[in-house]
């Protein structure tokens, strides 16, 4: 048997594709490659360039490598870019992705992972957020992902599709052959690793007057290995499950403010890390902080990595060999 992972050029699926062949799986990569990296793909997966809306090609892919299990991690996923352009947002997290569920099916393949998102909560009523709390999510980007969530269930009752989806909090860090290199970088921790190492002038931290200690934003950081190996325990649930249609959150239980992420940053790095006060970002919550008591629960995962300074480490380990990402 083998798993195929869908986008697994960009940054969680490369990692998740690094695990899968360090547990001798047998792993297929399709990616078009608009926001992944070919050198990103692990040279003993087998790759194809290609786009999970072709059905015909999904289809042949499940039944030429015997593949069981699929992995899909191919969604759009910057929050100002779905307000900008929801029609691009809802044709590929939703259109694009009851294609790819499509060709499962008609291939006789029903075992779906789906990398979902916090932001299906939208502004949290407490924290940490459990997955029975409300979902209301505030932007494009979290709305794609609660409807295909939605769908997903809709096909488990109707089709026989199991599935796992698991909502990512923040992803962070690296493995010692993979990272992080998103084409824009929104996502903190890079930049700040990006101002260390002298190709930004400045962090932006995006108001310091919320009711926090420092005044500023707190998330949820994971490092992307734990990340990885919840993938690992949730295929191997649904491979051992006759029905499954479960919903688990992914992340560190603890959250850490932007100024505590520079400070570590500056420790780590020991390089002075410039930042400056910007406005607040619309829909910005003071705090977001995952509860991920069900899935050690049911499935028996663990944290490896869980201090913040891990985490970034890790990341600046990778930024050192790779300080342009990965080379077009």
């Amino acid at each position: 048997m083998s798993v195929l992972v869908v986008g697994g050029a960009g940054y969680i699926g490369s990692v998740v594709v690094e695990q899968l062949i360090e547990a001798d799986e047998e792993v297929v990569v399709l990616d078009n490659l608009s926001r992944g990296h070919r050198r990103a793909v692990h040279n003993k997966a087998v790759f194809v360039e290609g786009d999970m809306a072709n059905e015909e090609l999904v289809r042949e892919i499940l039944q030429q490598y015997n593949c069981d299990v699929v992995m899909h991690f191919s969604a759009l996923s910057l929050v100002g870019e779905s307000v900008e352009k929801p029609m691009l947002y809802y044709e590929n997290n939703v259109a694009k992705g009851i294609a790819l569920v499509k060709a499962m099916l008609s291939a006789g393949v029903n075992k779906l992972i789906f990398s979902s998102t916090a932001a299906v909560y939208g502004i949290p009523e407490k924290v940490p957020l459990d997955e029975d709390d409300p979902t209301q999510p505030i932007n494009p980007y979290g709305r794609t992902k609660l409807q295909f969530e939605q769908f997903l269930a809709d096909c488990s009752q109707a089709e026989g599709l199991n599935y796992i989806s698991l909502r990512y909090f923040n992803a962070a860090g690296a493995s010692e052959r993979f990272g992080e290199d998103h084409r824009p970088e929104t996502h903190l921790i890079p930049i700040v690793l990006q101002t260390a190492l002298g190709k930004r002038n400045a962090v932006t931290v995006f108001g310091d007057d919320y009711p926090t200690p420092d005044g500023t934003c707190i998330r949820d950081y994971i490092h992307v290995v734990d990340l990885a190996t919840a993938h690992l325990r949730a295929m191997n649930h649904l491979r051992q499950q006759e029905r499954c249609a479960k919903i688990f959150n992914l992340g560190n239980n603890k959250g850490f403010s932007v100024l505590e992420i520079i400070k570590v940053a500056q420790e780590v790095t020991g390089k002075k890390i410039n930042y400056k006060i910007g406005t607040r970002r619309p829909g910005d919550p003071p705090v977001l902080i995952a509860s991920s008591h069900r899935l050690k629960k049911e499935l028996g995962w663990q944290l490896k990595y869980p201090e913040i300074h891990q985490i970034i480490d890790s990341a600046w380990c990778w930024y050192l060999k790779h300080p342009d990402g990965y080379p077009e």
